[in-house]
């Protein structure tokens, strides 16, 4: 068993590829954890295929480069959009996991996050950090229009919550984590998650990574898949629904690539001032920790507003033998 980051990486990294994946009927859900994803429903999804790792840095910057697209983080915001927003708040910039000096309250997640003016794909941490280091690291800051953009570019299309999850169970059917029911299988670590219970302000250290990890760092599914559980958060291209439909009644009403939300059903009614549109992601990232957020496991699922990126959200691409679902714009 590899026990340093650096042999951990040379163990199990590839080169970056695309995955093909059988269609099929799948288990979607879980009524064992948070109630967002219950309850548990057949679903069925035709063959695809899928980026074996994370869209990363490197990759990303290619599509930059030869076609200059700017990203949201760096575009300055309307202040028509965001009313109450500080001014300094409405310049080119994202949000930044920020650790704490001590243990704090975990209701409030402003005290971890902080908006970084700079901060941007290119300049992960702020303006004063890099990516020359990290060029095999998942691109992050990366909002729903700019995952989309690069997809669109490569031909592709962003998932749809059915399809990444049936991607990230590896095969597997009804068990926790993308590689069975044991978080440690015979004490090797798995994902790129939080170290240790002290979540936001001390990590252990164990995995060798704070923050990302190089594609690849950690073993595939089933479906030789990097990085399904942890590291960063990945875009679908599902609009966001409270719960999971019921199951169908009977085998012939099972659907196929279903899309359940609608856009105007996915706003957040805590903030009503803001009619900003959430999509759902999947995967978890470095930043769950069993004690706070145990959502590296294929059936979790959160909201994130379409115009927002973050410095632990990033994306893969799907691309379909037949189109069998009419895509969505954001």
């Amino acid at each position: 068993m590899p026990r340093t980051t650096e042999e951990r990486g040379r163990a199990w990294r590839v080169p970056h590829a695309t995955v093909s994946i059988p269609g099929g009927t799948f288990l979607m859900g879980s009524d064992h954890h948070y109630p967002e994803e219950a309850p548990t429903h057949r679903v069925r999804v035709g063959d695809f295929s899928i980026d074996a790792a994370a869209v990363t840095n490197e990759e990303y910057a290619s599509f930059v480069a030869a076609t200059g697209y700017v990203t949201v983080a760096e575009r300055a915001l309307n202040a028509a959009d965001y009313p109450d927003a500080p001014a300094e708040n409405l310049q080119p910039g994202s949000m930044v996991f920020t650790p704490t000096r001590g243990p704090v309250d975990l209701r409030h997640l402003s005290q971890w996050w902080r908006w970084k003016p700079g901060a941007s794909w290119q300049h992960p941490q702020g303006p004063r950090s890099s990516i020359d280091q990290r060029l095999d690291h998942p691109v992050v800051h990366v909002a729903h229009e700019d995952a989309l953009a690069y997809a669109t570019w490569m031909g592709a299309s962003l998932p749809t919550e059915a399809e990444w999850e049936y991607a990230a169970r590896g095969g597997l059917e009804g068990v926790a984590f993308t590689w069975g029911d044991e978080e440690r299988p015979g004490g090797r670590i798995m994902a790129n998650t939080w170290d240790g219970p002290d979540f936001p302000w001390r990590s252990t250290g164990e995995s060798g990574f704070l923050r990302t990890a190089p594609v690849g760092s950690f073993p595939a599914n089933g479906f030789g898949l990097f990085d399904m559980a942890g590291n960063v958060w990945e875009w679908t291209d599902d609009w966001w629904t409270d719960n999971h439909p019921e199951d169908a009644a009977t085998p012939c009403c099972i659907p196929t690539n279903p899309r359940p939300g609608a856009r105007e059903q996915s706003f957040d009614p805590a903030q009503p001032q803001f009619r900003i549109a959430r999509k759902v992601v999947k995967g978890g990232s470095h930043l769950c920790a069993d004690t706070y957020c145990l959502r590296y496991r294929p059936a979790a699922r959160r909201p994130q507003m379409i115009d927002t990126g973050t410095s632990h959200q990033g994306f893969r691409c799907v691309r379909r033998a037949e189109p069998s679902i009419k895509e969505r714009s954001p």
